[in-house]
């Protein structure tokens, strides 16, 4: 393999990027449609392979178990709870993203607003901030289609987990995990 070419095979989905690059969402990124939904792609590789981290997931507890550094409990168990953490933090990450996005998107049509109610600006100027906001509002629906497409990712993520953690439950004692855990099951 060159030093140019991309690992290859499942690992590279379940691996961090050799050169991991950090992103940081700011007002521009909501703006431009592509890089916030491949923004959000990214993110979403996590749910995309669940099934592969499952089992990547137990295959690395038995091997502690195996070497003596594993932690207490059954091996199926920690796997199951170390996955969950991972999606849990993976969809609040999302979710903060497209609350984020939304806010803006939100802020800049109220903006427009205010400037096509004072009355300042000649037609032309005036019908150009009217092509804005209905541009704006175009945008608003496809950031906060997002949403819905959270709720689809999210359940057959869960699906997929429950298939395979038929008995797990977020512990009591972990607040967050457990309130996205009601949240997932429908229970508010």
């Amino acid at each position: 393999m060159t030093a140019q070419s991309p690992p290859l095979g499942s690992l590279a989905l379940q691996a961090p990027s050799l050169t991991p690059k950090t992103v940081h969402v700011n007002p521009s990124t909501c703006h431009d449609l592509s890089l916030f939904k491949d923004l959000l792609k990214e993110y979403r590789r996590l749910d995309d392979t669940i099934t592969m981290r499952l089992n990547r997931t137990t295959a690395q507890f038995r091997d502690r178990d195996r070497l003596g550094t594993g932690g207490k409990g059954n091996i199926e168990e920690q796997a199951c709870a170390q996955m969950w953490r991972e999606l849990v933090a993976n969809w609040k990450r999302r979710t903060e993203i497209v609350d984020y996005c939304v806010g803006v998107v939100d802020q800049s049509m109220e903006e427009k607003r205010q400037s096509l109610s004072s009355k300042e600006h000649d037609a032309a100027s005036q019908r150009r901030t009217q092509g804005a906001l209905f541009a704006e509002e175009v945008k608003r629906n496809q950031v906060r289609n997002e949403l819905a497409v959270e709720q689809i990712i999210r359940q057959r993520s869960l699906d997929a987990f429950k298939s395979r953690c038929k008995y797990f439950e977020p512990p009591f004692s972990e607040a967050e995990l457990r309130k996205w855990w009601d949240i997932a099951q429908g229970r508010r």
